[in-house]
């Protein structure tokens, strides 16, 4: 008899929770726009205004401050924006600083031209250079330019946590917006918008076992949001045009509600991660120096391929994955790995192991066995002697 599939990468995807799924099925059966009068379409709106407060509550943000979006890359590319809305008037951000190892879609720029978008160093554990950070803000400041920064609060591939409040402290104090893109944190570590002290939060649904198509922007301070990036209706207080996902919306705040009791199981995952990194072998744990998400560990087995790992571990029955499943389809060495500046031998062998509330500690134990046993059996026997 086969054995049962371990799914170890929730980073990408995370399993749709079992009482979200079931609660999505009878609201497909519900009839109405959200945007209509009639009971029906109250009882559309009441959904997602449940939910907004439920996606609110996961991040301590305000519920009159929720945009929902159909993702986090949308949600990322809405921040991104030189026009930001306040009240009834706008202000105008110069450049946009982002992360060197940010998510494809704040690396690409989102509505900034492309020669108003500046990458900030990262070290050799993925950490923001907060002085290269200040310096470039300052020299922005003096010239008269307000500038728009970007750091992911968790990194996708290697799980590190970024000192995103730090980076708020130094934007602050050369008149600079801040946006966190926060889909890889919520859920795993306790995310508090206000002590972040960040102007935009994005999040998205299906990296907390909601439904993959939701996502949405969480607006802290003062600022009123960015200029929409989809006009036309008046749907989310005109901040994004277009009847919204009730069902999709609604799984997502249900899946926030429950992501907010992950949180106990941190310790747990904690030493899950460890006994990985224990159990790495002649593989390197990257970003070792750094602080990172519980669940999440990335392994690199000098002389050979991250897709000859996941082939092998796949072929044991278990799901892991080569760097970000967004530019899935070729494995080839993440912006991540080079903005580290790990070494290519390294960087050609990184995989990502990620797990969440569906793993048990059997599958961890079985993960380190396998991991054992294809190491002992692909890893180059240089390697294994040192």
């Amino acid at each position: 008899m086969a054995r049962e599939r371990i799914y170890l990468d929730y980073n990408a995807g995370a399993p749709l929770r079992a009482d979200v799924r079931a609660a999505m099925i009878e609201w497909l059966a519900m009839t109405g726009n959200a945007s209509s009068v009639h009971a029906e379409g109250r009882a559309a709106r009441a959904r997602i205004e449940k939910a907004r407060r439920q996606v609110a509550a996961l991040v301590g943000g305000d519920p009159d401050r929720v945009i929902f979006t159909s993702g986090g890359t949308e949600a990322n590319v809405t921040v991104l924006s030189p026009a930001i809305r306040v009240g009834a008037g706008a202000i105008s951000v110069d450049m946009l600083l982002v992360g060197a190892s940010e998510h494809p879609s704040v690396l690409a720029g989102g509505r900034f031209p492309a020669d108003r978008v500046e990458t900030i160093p990262v070290d050799g554990d993925g950490l923001i250079d907060l002085a290269a950070l200040e310096a470039r803000l300052d020299g922005l400041a003096r010239s008269g330019k307000r500038a728009l920064v970007s750091v992911m609060l968790a990194n996708n591939e290697t799980g590190t946590i970024q000192p995103v409040a730090a980076v708020a402290a130094i934007a602050r104090r050369h008149g600079a917006l801040v946006h966190s893109d926060a889909v890889q944190a919520s859920g795993r570590i306790p995310v508090d918008i206000a002590a972040l002290g960040v102007d935009f939060l994005t999040l998205s649904a299906h990296k907390i076992g909601g439904p993959q198509g939701a996502g949405a922007i969480v607006l802290g301070g003062d600022l009123a949001s960015p200029a929409p990036l989809l006009v036309g209706g008046g749907q989310e207080k005109y901040s994004r045009a277009g009847t919204q996902n009730v069902v999709a919306i609604a799984g997502f705040g249900l899946a926030a509600e429950l992501a907010r009791t992950d949180l106990e199981r941190m310790a747990h995952w904690a030493d899950w991660r460890a006994a990985i990194a224990a159990a790495a072998g002649p593989a390197r744990v990257l970003s070792a120096g750094a602080p990172c998400l519980p669940q999440t560990i990335a392994l690199a087995a000098e002389g050979l391929s991250a897709e000859t790992l996941v082939i092998a571990l796949d072929l044991e029955g278990i799901a892991i994955s080569a760097g970000s499943a967004c530019s899935s389809g070729k494995v080839a060495v993440s912006h991540v790995m080079k903005a580290m500046n790990v070494p290519e031998s390294h960087a050609k062998a990184a995989i990502r192991v990620s797990f969440g509330w569906e793993t048990s500690e059997n599958d961890i134990r079985r993960f380190t066995e396998v991991w054992g046993r294809v190491m002992e059996r692909l890893a180059p026997a240089k390697t294994i002697a040192a």
